[in-house]
């Protein structure tokens, strides 16, 4: 679900033509719909709200504070994978007893920095991390609450470089070595084992891959109360796509269906990690069509956005849908390679797309621009970047300035000798 819609052949979000903004902030930006990424954390909290849980959303999906204000309004925690994302959840006023931090790299400021505030529990992904998390907590007189996150080794059947729960993957710890890493943490004195995490990969359109691996993960809670370690969290991390092409992933009201039975009687609260899935499909690219070029072999369409401003498409070869914001009528249709201004031939939003004839200056919608759109974005070739922008109803706000070319050069000295 979205509101992204037409009337009268012009593009809106919720109650706002899309034009419009693009007349006030200019192109490229990024716009969000703000009842979107409400619905979207609501269709999460009411699947499993009859059961113990916590959605907390992963902020490499998109970190923009407006956007986590929102959701923090509507109850979500965060997932988080450096102390920039703590700083960035706590500002937006997240409760940090709701927020969750994995990531294989963390280093001894983020993890100071996290015992501090008191988060609600570190994911562990290795044996040295653990013992990192101990000396700084006994340094800081404080205790480290921990899940470690294991890899079930199990296939999300997904594109290879979003696939984190495979034995080949730099994630989490093998299933069949977690027993030990349990029992060291359990021994420990400035640890406290609270959990058990995994997270099998991104943009997962099946139901199966999730509930294998919280079987498996189940089977080992198990063998853990058995050997006296006690479980209060289950982390499923997160996942679960959303629509870009033709795709048909899970509501979250199926993924719960299929998993609720499985955890309900754990006595364990479920933790869940969703970010594509809340705020994929609430937000756009809009770009203006520069020039046309045909090489004899191909068509091309350049627009003003570009690889540094959404680069799923060149790292990914992620399909996004490009629509129009203002149909035309009488406009014919081409095949084109929808190309950005950057010097790359990598740079790209779709190749061999049939699209709408577009004038000079028409404005283009990249659909399902959400999530890692503007966080993975750069400032490659020195380009500023771009502004975001939320709607609610039929007003809009300007959540980020466009950078400036001052903004590009922020922070940068020169020594005394090359004056």
């Amino acid at each position: 679900m979205h509101d992204f819609h037409y009337k009268n052949g012009e593009l809106y979000c919720e109650g706002v033509p899309v034009g419009n903004v693009a007349q006030r902030v200019g192109t490229p930006f990024y716009l969000y719909s703000s009842n979107t990424l409400a619905s979207h954390v609501r269709s999460f909290t009411g699947a499993f709200k009859d059961v113990p849980h916590l959605v907390c959303f992963a902020l490499k999906a998109n970190s923009n504070s407006a956007v986590l204000r929102l959701l923090g309004k509507e109850g979500a925690g965060a997932d988080i994978v450096s102390g920039g994302e703590l700083f960035r959840a706590l500002r937006a006023g997240i409760d940090p007893r709701k927020i969750v931090y994995a990531g294989v790299g963390k280093r001894r400021d983020e993890i100071e920095y996290a015992l501090k505030v008191g988060i609600l529990m570190f994911n562990v992904e290795s044996a040295e991390e653990l013992l990192a998390l101990d000396r700084a907590a006994q340094e800081m007189h404080s205790t480290a609450r921990i899940a470690l996150r294991v890899n079930p080794n199990i296939d999300p059947k997904t594109h290879a470089y979003i696939s984190t729960g495979l034995k080949e993957n730099k994630f989490g710890i093998p299933i069949e070595q977690a027993l030990e890493s349990y029992q060291t943490a359990k021994a420990l004195a400035n640890v406290e084992v609270v959990g058990v995490h995994q997270h099998i990969g991104s943009q997962i359109t099946e139901v199966q891959p999730f509930v294998d691996a919280l079987e498996k993960l189940l089977g080992f809670v198990k063998e853990l109360k058995a050997a006296g370690v006690a479980i209060r969290y289950i982390n499923i991390g997160g996942g679960l796509g959303i629509t870009y092409k033709d795709e048909t992933p899970p509501l979250p009201a199926e993924l719960a269906k299929a998993i609720k039975p499985l955890v309900k009687n754990s006595g364990c609260t479920l933790v869940l990690e969703p970010g594509r899935a809340i705020v994929g499909n609430a937000g756009i690219l809009v770009t203006s069509a520069l020039y046309h070029k045909d090489s004899g072999e191909k068509q091309f369409l350049i627009v003003d956005a570009g690889m540094n401003d959404l680069i799923r498409p060149s790292l990914y070869e992620a399909y996004h849908e490009i629509k129009p914001v203002v149909e035309e009528v009488t406009a014919g249709r081409a095949v084109v390679d929808v190309v950005g201004p950057i010097c790359e031939s990598g740079d790209f939003l779709a190749k061999d797309r049939e699209v709408p004839e577009m004038k000079q200056g028409a404005l283009l919608a990249v659909m399902g621009a959400g999530a890692y759109g503007f966080s993975m974005s750069s400032n490659y070739n020195s380009r500023p970047r771009v502004a975001e922008v939320m709607v609610r109803g039929s007003e809009y706000f300007i959540v980020r300035e466009r950078e400036t070319y001052n903004d590009l050069i922020r922070g940068e000295k020169i020594p005394r000798w090359l004056e």
